[in-house]
């Protein structure tokens, strides 16, 4: 069982939740000569029909109380209308209720092609940073332009409600907003009673937790009437989507990084000479040619040299004794003698 208390808590949420939340009533009515929108339905155009049961459109320079008109439609069901875009999509403008005898009784309704954008604004330095960035921690407002805002004059009508969507850099889309001051605004149904209509402060980029740096989206759309079910075009019931960089540095100034570059070390090649050896050998009689004996040459990459050595044929040389080798013999043994003698004696 539920306590009284829980019960009385539950019952002042809603009744919070409901002071809080904007409330529109049914701005369907439509009076003659009043704008409707492209995708619009559920219309009550009795009073705009004043018993008539068609309407039609004349080209902008056409007669219109001496020619027929250029389109017509028939409205079976006055209290429950649709603007289809297929239908009045290249007929804009104004519409007339026709007699039984087809002319032209009186205005019905202006057909009008929905706009839609929005931009967003820096109020901590009075810059527009659609598509831009912030600095973290400034306070944002949305600037919204629309051709829409007449709705909120229809009968029972105060604000054309606008849905804000801030979606931020991991996907998740905000329905409210935290202020700088720590208020929070609700940006589902905003509340549009002119263009350009602008929010206050209500986004403030201080709250680090809520809104992370990163880039974030932002669009608006209208589904008044059911407008952005049966006509969801970009620039029409949804604007096109904006971007906004959230963070501390201006992405155009670049931060100085020291940069260590790496040690780098020259290697030079190294040399093989290759020496070319020549042996020579002299007889007193004859003069020898040298003997050239060729080594191999490295090959160097990519460019190969060749070098050519034309060998000489080998001369041999005649084998002779050298002078006085006989008589240094001869004293050897003399000596060798006399020594024998010498021990002999």
């Amino acid at each position: 069982m539920i306590s009284k208390n829980a019960k009385c808590c539950v019952l002042l949420i809603f009744g919070i939740l409901f002071l809080v939340s904007p409330v529109f009533a049914a701005i369907n009515t439509i009076r003659p000569g009043e704008m409707v929108f492209l995708g619009e339905q559920g219309l009550n155009v009795n009073s705009a029909m004043e018993g008539d049961t068609k309407i039609g459109w004349w080209a902008s320079a056409a007669s219109i109380a001496g020619s027929s008109p250029d389109s017509t439609v028939s409205v079976s069901n006055p209290e429950s209308f649709s603007v289809s875009p297929n239908l009045f999509g290249s007929y804009p403008g104004v519409w007339y209720h026709l007699n039984p005898s087809g002319q032209a009784n009186g205005t019905a309704f202006n057909v009008v092609d929905p706009q839609l954008d929005i931009k967003v604004e820096d109020t901590t330095v009075n810059v527009d940073v659609t598509d831009k960035w912030v600095p973290s921690g400034d306070a944002l407002r949305f600037r919204i332009d629309t051709n829409m805002y007449p709705i909120s004059s229809r009968t029972g009508g105060s604000a054309l409600p606008v849905t804000i969507k801030v979606q931020s850099p991991d996907g998740a889309i905000f329905t409210t907003l935290i202020s700088n001051s720590g208020g929070t605004t609700s940006i589902v149904d905003y509340g549009v009673t002119t263009s350009p209509q602008y929010t206050d402060s209500i986004w403030g980029t201080n709250n680090r937790e809520a809104y992370p740096t990163g880039t974030y989206t932002i669009w608006a759309e209208c589904n008044v009437n059911g407008m952005k079910d049966n006509y969801g075009v970009s620039g029409k019931t949804i604007s096109r989507a904006v971007s906004l960089l959230n963070q501390d540095q201006n992405p155009l100034i670049k931060v100085n990084v020291p940069t260590t570059n790496p040690t780098q070390q020259t290697v030079s090649p190294t040399k093989t000479v290759t020496t070319l050896s020549t042996t020579v050998q002299q007889t007193p009689q004859n003069t020898s040619v040298p003997t050239l004996t060729q080594s191999p040459v490295p090959t160097a990459t990519p460019t190969i040299i060749e070098t050519t050595v034309t060998s000489l044929p080998t001369l041999t040389p005649t084998k002779t004794k050298s002078a006085g080798f006989e008589a240094v013999l001869a004293g050897f043994a003399l000596i060798l003698a006399l020594v024998f003698c010498a021990k002999k004696e």
